[in-house]
């Protein structure tokens, strides 16, 4: 007999194709197999009903997102007042599992009084509101700045709910440092996703990797960074792989003469480029979270050239190569290209990133923190 979770997602996680969905998607899938009776809640928009969940779900249920412009005038941020849902408050009253409400956007119900003495465990993925602070910095449209600035304030003043939660599960240390602000019981868990080993391929290749999803202004301008200042005049090859890149990136990427641009493509295809790449090149100017594509990176790819906002207090550090300034960069980039990855690379992320960042070791500890390892030895002994 195994123990019941019910899991609020901000949306279907299935195909696990971008990073939070990834997240939710690896998380429930390894509950599951520890024993948890998965309860999936989620929204849907565009994603479909995929099968593959039903393998590690023993329920789901699906709602519909309120996409209309009557959602922008409440009192909540959009992102949770359009997750706003009754049915779901039905169903999570129907019993008294405990309540895993992933990210902030799916608490619309976590401070409503009929569920004050739940065990009720929120996963923040990262902080919202600098989040959608630094998209209103990266975004040309006065229009979408506008929309990105008034979110991130509504998002800043909901945080307060999360209060009533039990325990917070925070993907990053300096996350937790801000939730623990708003709720001492919070810890660092750690990404799930899909790598438990090292797959690194030996030798050297030819050419740099950037990947992510190129209509997220951030990433389009981590993009143009590269290929505007970091590449300029350095005569290596460089691949932008991602969906929907914008026209001016399109049009950048055509006039560089290294630069070759591979859009939508699927997630094994992906994994295929970041693996075979000899420097996977991620700049961000925004630090949140824990990028899933930095572990995707060191899992499975060669050098990791970073900057400091991309791997600063993740304790990944130790295993990127770190610049700051486009000298820097440059000069990590020739390095990198003309060097293979040494036994001591290869151990060294072997200890760090098997221990420390394999979704199995962080489920035990996620199933520790909610009070479900318990709950199972209970029901064992039943």
């Amino acid at each position: 007999m195994s123990k019941a979770l019910h899991i609020i997602s901000f949306d279907v996680p299935f195909p696990a194709n971008y990073g939070g969905v990834v997240d939710v998607f690896f998380k429930l899938k390894l509950l599951s197999e520890s024993g948890v009776k998965i309860i999936l809640h989620c929204y849907e928009y565009g994603r479909g009903r995929p099968a593959e969940l039903e393998k590690y779900c023993h329920e789901i249920h699906y709602y519909s997102r309120k996409l209309n412009l009557t959602g922008l005038l409440k009192g909540y941020p959009y992102i949770v007042s359009s997750r706003n849902q009754h049915l779901l408050l039905t169903r999570l009253l129907a019993d008294n599992h405990p309540i895993l409400f992933e990210g902030l956007h799916s608490c619309f119900f976590l401070s409503h009084p009929s569920l004050k003495s739940r065990n009720k465990t929120v996963r923040t993925h990262n902080v919202e509101h600098h989040y959608y602070r630094a998209l209103g910095e990266s975004e040309a449209s006065l229009l979408k700045k506008m929309y990105f600035f008034w979110e991130s304030g509504r998002l800043k003043k909901f945080e307060e709910v999360l209060k009533h939660a039990n325990q917070i599960a925070s993907i990053s240390k300096s996350d937790a440092a801000h939730f623990k602000l708003l709720n001492p019981n919070t810890r660092v868990i750690s990404a799930f996703h899909s790598f438990e080993k090292l797959s690194i391929q030996s030798g050297k290749s030819d050419f740099i990797l950037y990947h992510g999803n190129l209509s997220v202004p951030e990433n389009n301008k981590a993009a143009l960074f590269i290929l505007e200042q970091v590449m300029k005049d350095l005569p290596y090859k460089i691949v932008f792989a991602g969906s929907n890149p914008s026209p001016a990136l399109r049009k950048a990427i055509s006039c560089h003469p290294n630069a070759v641009l591979k859009e939508n493509l699927g997630t094994d295809e992906i994994h295929r480029l970041v693996s075979s790449a000899q420097v996977n090149l991620l700049p961000t100017f925004q630090a949140t979270g824990i990028k899933l594509k930095l572990l995707a990176a060191l899992f499975s790819g060669r050098h990791c050239v970073v900057n400091a906002p991309m791997v600063e207090q993740t304790g990944l550090e130790s295993l990127c190569k770190v610049g700051n300034t486009v000298h820097e960069l440059q000069t990590l980039l020739h390095e990198a290209m003309n060097a293979e990855l040494s036994q001591e690379d290869l151990e060294q992320r072997e200890k760090i990133l098997v221990q420390k960042f394999s979704s199995t070791s962080q489920v035990k500890l996620l199933m520790e923190f909610i009070g479900l390892n318990q709950r199972l030895e209970m029901l064992a002994e039943s």
